[in-house]
């Protein structure tokens, strides 16, 4: 007796239903990491089910890209295309990173090292 074949989930939805058949966000601005802020005074109304979670899970607070995609269970260029969509519409507004702080050249520091020392 051959074991039964798994099945998907019932409700399992493709990718390019969620996305109307785009593989690519309007925009090609989302890193990981770029932070999803969303507009509180934006209608959620005609929004499709995966964009009204979508922004519920936003108007919580500041999330990245990939905390979203992960929230939703969706892959991130998914996710992407549709945070593409409601940054368009003015749902949400993006903002980049704050990039790590550069450490300064050791020529800096150890011209400071010798300062002090000369003064002590």
């Amino acid at each position: 007796m051959t074991p039964p074949t798994p099945r998907r989930g019932q409700g399992l939805v493709r990718p390019y239903v969620v996305t109307d058949g785009r593989a690519h966000p309007t925009r090609n601005t989302f890193d990981l990491v770029t932070l999803v802020i969303a507009q509180y005074d934006r209608p959620l109304g005609g929004l499709s089910p995966e964009k009204y979670r979508l922004m519920e899970l936003c108007l919580g607070g500041p999330l990245s890209v990939a905390e979203i995609a992960g929230h939703l269970v969706l892959p991130v260029s998914v996710t992407k295309v549709l945070l593409g969509d409601l940054v368009d519409s003015g749902h949400l507004i993006t903002r980049a990173p704050i990039p790590s702080a550069q450490l300064p050249e050791a020529q800096i520091l150890q011209e400071v090292l010798d300062g002090l020392r000369a003064r002590l």
